[in-house]
């Protein structure tokens, strides 16, 4: 079917993409659950057969194994609903400054990036719904180690209140993002167009965008250049 001439182009496009995400995150999403099911239940069943036998490390690696898969069953089941136009929030409140330094913990791990720094300055609870949230700040703190630059990663995570707004802005001093394609960071399946680009779906700070529309805020690339970028995260109060 063509589209309605009457319909801006620009409009369709949008709607095509936005439809092509949902595709995306409901398949991938229903695709994981069932082997991520089967490991959260092997795992339970070995700490039951094997409890009294492990040591304390031991025991706290298979411990470990079974809560990242049931944390992963509760993403792909929001990134399901998500798809479905009926996200299904949970909202509590968070604890930002340990939220941040757990993912930057599990992120320096998974890159290597034994040389980065962190810093949080007065991070405060927020209300929102955590694992949808976790996903946002992982992906810009995953970029932020990503796209580094010479020197050693240095992210700096602060937020502040504007009236019934916070304000959260995740800063690094990465390589910047060229002035030519700051407006198609957000856009479906687009990746940066560098040498030895990382390989993924290019859908990071789509998901991200859309997550936080659903927590009912937004996000913006507030600032970039060779000194690195800053994004800023809104965010109801309430």
């Amino acid at each position: 079917m063509s589209p309605n001439p009457t319909r801006p182009l620009e409009t369709t496009i949008a709607g095509d993409n936005e439809e092509r995400i949902k595709r995306f995150l409901a398949t991938a999403s229903h695709d994981l659950q069932s082997p991520l099911r089967h490991i959260a239940m092997y795992a339970e069943l070995l700490l039951d057969d094997l409890e009294e036998t492990l040591d304390s490390e031991q025991l706290q690696s298979l411990k470990m194994i079974m809560e990242k898969a049931q944390v992963a069953q509760r993403l792909t089941k929001a990134l399901m609903n998500l798809a479905g136009g009926a996200p299904q929030l949970s909202p509590e409140v968070v604890d930002l400054k340990a939220l941040a330094e757990r993912i930057w913990s599990e992120l320096v791990d998974e890159t290597g990036s034994r040389d980065a720094t962190l810093v949080c300055q007065d991070l405060p609870p927020i209300r929102t719904d955590p694992p949808l949230f976790g996903m946002v700040l992982r992906q810009l703190i995953s970029n932020a180690l990503t796209y580094r630059g010479s020197s050693p990663p240095h992210v700096v995570i602060a937020a502040a209140q504007e009236g019934a707004i916070w304000l959260i802005r995740i800063s690094d001093n990465g390589t910047g993002i060229d002035p030519a394609h700051r407006e198609r960071i957000f856009e479906p399946f687009w990746k940066l167009p560098r040498a030895g680009a990382v390989p993924g779906a290019g859908l990071g700070l789509t998901t991200a965008q859309e997550l936080l529309k659903a927590l009912g805020g937004d996000i913006r690339l507030e600032h970039s250049d060779e000194s690195g970028s800053r994004f800023a995260i809104r965010l109801p109060v309430a």
